[in-house]
């Protein structure tokens, strides 16, 4: 189906493209070229810019993010939100109507997925435009080696950027980690777990303390299993991952780690310890276990810590969930460690609507964000406005209850692309910022290139026709072995009819891939 779609997709946008020509279309004004000084676009210029809204804080358009965004750019900028739920939709009828193209498509998803596009050209690539890209260019040139690896994570097959590396939220964005219940287990004299048979040990004690609770209180099942993949084995994946340590490819679910993973979770369901339903377990379900006294050790986002705190410290002041080190398993391949999740997965695509001129527009609204200028207005706003001067430091000027990202829209999909760190964490509670060091000193150096390595159209079909039999087979399975519907007897038939399945030829995809650009 996912291939289908893909197809379905790349097809609609190619005849999109082929039945305009180079012609100009009508649904931008690229203005007079006239730009004024300090703005990016000219007076009477229009841009569109179409943008994903996230369900956790949805488009305002009072925010003041996007006020000071028009203000300082110039021109006429319009916004329009497509709630994420619904862009798989409307997607295809984007791309689909050319003369009806907006000039930049600012999203929330990963990179690979407009690869296709890119090659047929969908999208217009950056480095084309290093007379406009002057700032961007700049900024990415001044920063370490280190700090420009989501350019790395943004290339094309020809080696091109046409997705906006993102720069400074690596410290709040998808920042994952091992949290749980200081309160409880300083109220009970709980030794915070080390190792994975600590967590089942105290989790039992937990059990005993409050019988109806879940005390390994986890969602998202298989997301969960390869967060903390590294407890076993450092950079498992329990699906295609690379080892860095061994410099390969693999797929998870054929390696004898696997099996200890899974024992684990097996002996946690078993005993009621965790969840029988983590694998589908609403949100809402969870989290009223989280904050009812039925929840107390997770793995998930650090975001967590202000979201439960602040939710149950209502009703329960004491409240107080937090972040640990993450427990080691007893195997050789063990680590104090998460898998690494913080990269920003948003970024602004401009279109190639068949206008230069507004390609050149969109490229100057683009190139606005990583300005100095840019950064520092879409990061913190206006002093007095959004944020204050409090010890020598930045504040946010926030509502009780609210966040400059509710209140102002900061740190939303499309406000911004380079942003100053201090003005993420900022964003969040000194008590959550204060776990962000050891969080990410605990985390793996490396994301997992399967999550972004760009393939043709030729390796995206294989890999697709290869994972339609593999991945329905792996959760299947594995989902069994864990809820005791396949007895752990059968582990190694399990194996033998994995290896059976076209896993070599999947791994032998991305290694061609990845050799590109390592």
């Amino acid at each position: 189906m996912k291939k289908l779609i893909a197809l379905t997709l790349a097809t609609v946008m190619l005849l999109a493209l082929c039945a305009c020509g180079g012609n100009s279309v009508n649904s931008g004004n690229a203005g007079s070229g006239d730009i004024p000084e300090g703005k990016a676009i000219a007076d009477d210029a229009v841009l569109n810019v179409t943008i994903t809204s996230h369900a956790s804080w949805p488009y305002e358009e009072s925010w003041k993010v996007w006020e000071y965004i028009k203000e300082e750019v110039g021109g006429t900028v319009n916004i329009t939100a497509v709630p994420i739920a619904d862009f798989g939709t409307k997607f295809p009828l984007i791309m689909a109507d050319r003369e009806n193209f907006p000039d930049v498509l600012a999203i929330h998803n990963q990179p690979s997925s407009f690869s296709s596009y890119c090659t047929q050209g969908a999208f217009v690539p950056f480095d084309d435009y290093p007379e406009i890209m002057t700032d961007y260019n700049a900024f990415w040139e001044s920063v370490s080696e280190e700090e420009r690896e989501m350019q790395k994570f943004r290339t094309h097959l020809d080696g091109k950027i046409y997705r906006t590396p993102i720069y400074g939220m690596e410290r709040q964005k998808n920042v994952r980690c091992w949290l749980y219940r200081k309160d409880i287990f300083d109220k009970h004299n709980l030794k915070v777990p080390e190792t994975i048979d600590e967590v089942y040990e105290v989790s039992k004690k937990l059990k005993e303390l409050y019988p109806e609770s879940y005390p390994f209180c986890v969602r998202t099942g298989f997301d969960n299993m390869c967060l903390i993949g590294p407890s076993f084995k450092e950079y498992f994946y329990h699906t295609l991952y690379y080892d860095f340590n061994n410099d390969k490819w693999s797929y998870g679910a054929t390696e004898d780690v696997m099996k200890d993973i899974v024992l684990f979770y097996n002996k946690m369901v078993a005993e009621g310890l965790t969840p029988a339903n983590l694998f589908t377990i609403k949100a809402a379900e969870w989290q009223e276990l989280i904050t009812t006294d039925r929840g107390f050790i997770m793995a998930d986002y650090q975001t967590r810590i202000d979201f439960f705190n602040s939710m149950a410290r209502t009703k329960n002041p004491g409240f107080n969930l937090t972040a640990m080190v993450p427990p080691k398993a007893n195997t050789p391949t063990a680590t104090n460690k998460v898998n690494k999740y913080n990269v920003d997965p948003t970024g602004a695509m401009v279109l190639n609507t068949g206008d230069e001129s507004r390609i050149e527009n969109a490229m100057r609204y683009v190139n606005w964000f990583y300005s100095d200028e840019g950064t520092e207005i879409v990061s913190w706003g206006k002093e007095g406005e959004t944020y204050e001067i409090v010890d020598g430091k930045k504040k946010f000027i926030v509502e009780e209850g609210s966040s400059a990202i509710l209140q102002y829209g900061f740190q939303t999909i499309g406000s911004y692309f380079r942003i100053d760190p201090d003005a993420a964490d900022a964003a969040s509670s000194d008590e959550q910022v204060a776990t962000t060091d050891m969080i990410l000193e605990n985390t793996v150096a490396y994301y997992n290139p399967a999550r972004w390595v760009s393939l043709t159209d030729e390796e995206a079909t294989l890999a697709a026709d290869y994972n339609t039999s593999i991945a329905s087979f792996v959760t299947e399975n594995l989902t069994k072995f864990i809820i005791g519907q396949r007895p752990m007897s059968e582990w190694d038939a399990f194996k033998a009819e994995l290896l059976e399945l076209p896993v070599d030829e999947l791994l032998a995809v991305y290694e061609a891939a990845y050799n590109r650009v390592k």
